[in-house]
């Protein structure tokens, strides 16, 4: 039975945990609110107060029941084949579903967990003698933390040392995704929000056969509403259907193809264009012309097509002859009133709290005269 865990360097047995005796100890206040919640978990707390994160709105609380989050750990671990005594790494942050699931799995599937603070390159944060060999097992991470760790001198070894890597938060991109399918270990992408405690289905990047269709996990049930939007039930919703916006194909029961979402349509000139369908286009073009940016499609006002599709890069504007390229060789891959008409530049992306870009906060930016 595991009685301690290690966060920034520091071990604290869960009796010290769930006594409160950790709060003498001088401590930062990552390390103060995530032993606050380690210490509520070892107590039995049974119900919790999760902000979601804002990416495709406000950030909003949602009060979520322990049994709910058991049910989600135990889910995960079967999907995942994780055992007792396994060692987690913790690098997500743990004020968020993502990052909270994570201590929550620790807990209830006795793993041994190494918490350090998010940071865009987690190995940095670990002590030297981590780096490689890696002492963990399973670690989860967001799309950013994977591309930094790839490019780290002992990145791609340190990865290939883990067993399980769950990568979450935002979309893997089409130059990510070709990184990562050479990988030793079990990587998947996974699908899921706050709403359903964490993911309820995964993708395995580097699998050989269904690479591009999400599986449910053990429990979940899925459905379409009449936009084509999933509904999703599991005993993570208390066994309720949950609608959301994420436009789906299923392919059977268990499932499915992930085409964007529905709130992410642009209407041009009548035609409703799905704006994740030019991403994938422009990320493909980008990656084999070697432009490694962020960016992201959005529309502005047009008096003739009412909105005109453009494209929003991060950093200093690039030459005119290679945003022609750019805009013609994506076009060469969609139909005609799915091509981007421009392109436009923004310094630094707005995030959100978990290093998502905030779409809706640059755009506004962007529009400013």
């Amino acid at each position: 039975m595991l009685d301690t865990l290690t966060i920034e360097g520091e071990t604290f047995t869960y009796d010290a945990i769930r006594s409160g005796a950790y709060a003498t100890t001088p401590m930062s206040p990552y390390t103060q609110h995530t032993l606050e919640f380690c210490n509520a978990w070892l107590n039995g707390q049974t119900q919790f107060t999760v902000h979601t994160s804002g990416s495709t709105g406000v950030p909003k609380p949602i009060q979520l029941g322990r049994t709910q989050m058991q049910q989600s750990a135990l889910m995960t671990g079967k999907a995942l084949g994780l055992t007792q005594g396994q060692r987690a790494l913790v690098c997500l942050n743990t004020q968020y579903i993502a990052g909270i699931m994570m201590l929550v799995r620790g807990f209830e599937l006795g793993l041994h967990m190494t918490i350090i603070p998010p940071s865009e390159n987690p190995l940095k944060n670990l002590k030297e003698t981590y780096s490689h060999p890696t002492p963990f097992d399973f670690v989860a991470l967001v799309p950013m933390q994977v591309q930094a760790i790839l490019k780290y001198p002992t990145g791609t070894p340190w990865l290939n040392d883990l067993q399980v890597v769950i990568i979450g938060g935002a979309p893997v991109n089409y130059a990510l995704a070709k990184a990562l399918k050479p990988l030793r270990p079990q990587v998947y992408v996974t699908y899921g929000m706050t709403e359903t405690v964490s993911h309820i289905a995964l993708r395995q990047i580097n699998s050989s056969s269904r690479a591009e269709e999400y599986q449910l996990l053990p429990g979940v049930h899925m459905r379409q509403d009449k936009r084509g939007c999933i509904e999703i039930q599991s005993p993570t919703t208390c066994h309720q259907w949950i609608t959301t916006n994420d436009l789906v194909q299923l392919t059977d029961a268990t499932h499915f193809k992930w085409l964007g979402r529905a709130d992410r349509v642009i209407n041009t000139g009548g035609v409703k264009v799905q704006v994740e369908t030019v991403e994938q286009a422009i990320d493909e073009v980008m990656t084999e012309q070697g432009i490694q940016r962020r960016f992201f499609v959005a529309s502005l006002p047009d008096h003739r097509l009412g909105e005109q599709i453009i494209v929003v890069l991060e950093g200093t504007p690039l030459p005119q002859n290679r945003q022609q390229a750019i805009l013609e060789n994506t076009a060469g891959l969609l139909k005609k009133y799915e091509a981007p008409k421009s392109m436009h530049f923004v310094a630094e992306f707005a995030e959100t709290p978990t290093a998502k870009i905030d779409r809706l906060h640059t755009i506004k930016h962007l529009r400013k005269p």
